[in-house]
């Protein structure tokens, strides 16, 4: 399967699970009784520590996060539409499969991050550190792809990925990007 195909199931999958996420109540910041995983939508963790936590295909859509600790956390397959993160250290966190569409990433701490098969058109990323970011599959607005590859560099620890490569980035001097082709 091409990458634009696997890019469209993807986005397809994740816009399923979006539309079941706000057709539920708002919850609050804490874990329910009985709750398999934690549920943080539209709530205020700013300045939390989840450091070291497996918080995966939980939902954190819509929350603010500002300046909150997620450094090594497992967010794999994580609702985080609309969310605030700024300034938050991302540390070496797994964003595999996440649905991060419209979340403000900006100064955020992303080193050494996995952010394979994420959706994350419409975010911002400005100001943010990437040395080590896998990006692999990720959907990027083309100004974010861009920028990214400004700054890009590193091999991921975990994946073994560089993160031009990942990002796609082309040799050139001014940080260019290579454009994902249908069908390759």
């Amino acid at each position: 399967m091409a990458t634009y195909e696997k890019r469209a199931v993807i986005l397809a999958t994740f816009i399923g699970m979006l539309i079941s996420l706000f057709i539920a109540a708002p919850t609050q910041a804490a874990l329910q009784g009985g709750d398999e995983v934690p549920n943080y939508v539209r709530a205020d963790i700013t300045g939390f520590d989840f450091h070291g936590q497996d918080l995966s295909k939980s939902s954190i859509a819509g929350a603010v996060a500002r300046d909150a600790n997620f450094s090594d956390v497992d967010l794999h397959g994580t609702v985080l539409t609309l969310s605030d993160l700024k300034g938050s250290n991302l540390n070496g966190v797994d964003l595999t499969d996440t649905l991060s569409d419209r979340v403000n990433f900006q100064n955020t701490d992303l080193r050494n991050a996995v952010l394979t098969n994420m959706i994350a058109s419409g975010s911002s990323f400005a100001g943010s550190q990437i040395e080590g970011a896998d990006f692999s599959y990720a959907v990027l607005d083309s100004d974010d792809q861009r920028n990214l590859c400004k700054q890009a560099s590193g091999i991921n620890p975990k994946t073994g990925i560089s993160t031009r490569e990942s990002l796609e980035c082309s040799d050139q001097a001014q940080g260019g990007y290579k454009p994902p082709m249908p069908g390759t």
